[in-house]
């Protein structure tokens, strides 16, 4: 009798380290999948990616053809590492960074995160119907952050928002302010209204989109830097909208708009002393003379860099974008 109950006692420990090894194994391979499933879910895209791919992604709905400029050709075989060839003007094109952007959007509206908006109704579209190529891309910062409005340059011909506004969003979402990057019509006077209608649509939904409406910011880049200068200067009624209150901050950069009011924001600039389309003189003579009517502004040139550096990313100019957070912040109320 006890040689059984030996014998029982034996085989039920044996089954239980059986279960709980099996257990763990499982466990461990769950963990795994979990990881794998994280990790597949951040990098969906690689730099052999086709631009078309993303903007046919079905996560992007209808919007996908804004991510990428609507006014270039893009041909089928075009891969994210060589977005540089539909960013006709610009340098310093970073294909880790077009990458991680992508993959952003991707994982964001899988997510069932809202990251495109509509600034026009479907009237305002159906009257006009060139604001169908028109919005506002959202990358998230913190809720109840301030706010900031980023434009791409092209020189008005197309809106090179995956170089001269999307980085500069996803890095500012990442200090923890919220950053609406636009897509606009090009031209002076349409791309003006396309910004006041976004500072509007932004502030009459701050709190469904849960941002702090004040001391917001104007970014730009080449012809974004002048809709951010005019629109920061003659305000939103110029352009068709009610008054809106003014920009805490401008931020431009590479462009050589030289005329002033005296009615400028606080403005801070960026430039390259190589840069053949935007003076840096003619910057520094502006930035000058908004200083010298009383109003606070900065200027960074970086000798070498030519136009349309974006980030700077391994260049001189790395780092100006905290730079110009920092001149931001200092603005505020």
């Amino acid at each position: 009798m006890e040689i059984l109950l030996i014998c029982f006692y034996v085989l039920f420990a044996c089954s239980v380290i059986v279960a709980g090894s099996e257990q763990d194994s499982a466990e461990k391979e769950d963990t795994g999948n979990k990881m794998n499933t994280k990790k597949e879910r951040e990098a969906v895209y690689d730099r052999h990616t086709k631009v078309q791919d993303v903007i046919n992604d079905p996560a992007f709905g209808s919007y996908g053809r804004l991510i990428f400029p609507v006014d270039i050709q893009i041909d089928n075989s075009l891969e994210l590492e060589d977005v540089e060839e539909i960013l006709p003007w610009y340098s310093e094109v970073n294909p880790d960074k077009t990458v991680e952007i992508a993959n952003y959007m991707k994982n964001q509206a899988t997510r069932d995160e809202q990251i495109f908006y509509d600034i026009y109704t479907d009237e305002e579209k159906a009257a006009d119907p060139e604001k169908e190529e028109t919005g506002l891309f959202f990358f998230r910062g913190d809720p109840g952050e301030k706010f900031a409005v980023l434009n791409a340059g092209g020189g008005f011909m197309y809106v090179a928002g995956m170089q001269d506004s999307f980085p500069h969003a996803l890095e500012l979402s990442k200090k923890g302010y919220n950053a609406f990057a636009l897509i606009y019509r090009p031209g002076a006077q349409t791309a003006c209204e396309d910004l006041s209608k976004a500072i509007a649509f932004i502030s009459d939904h701050a709190e469904e989109l849960q941002v702090d409406p004040d001391d917001y910011s104007l970014w730009g880049g080449s012809a974004g830097a002048r809709m951010a200068a005019w629109v920061g200067t003659y305000g939103t009624s110029a352009f068709g909208e009610k008054e809106y209150p003014a920009p805490t901050a401008v931020i431009m950069q590479y462009t050589g708009l030289s005329e002033i009011t005296g009615e400028e924001p606080p403005t801070y600039a960026c430039v390259g002393t190589s840069d053949g389309i935007a003076s840096y003189q003619t910057m520094s003579t502006r930035i000058n003379r908004i200083k010298a009517n009383g109003t606070n502004a900065e200027i960074e040139i970086f000798k070498g860099l030519s136009h349309g550096f974006g980030l700077g990313e391994g260049t001189a100019a790395e780092g100006w974008l905290d730079h110009a957070v920092e001149f931001w912040e200092n603005n505020m109320g």
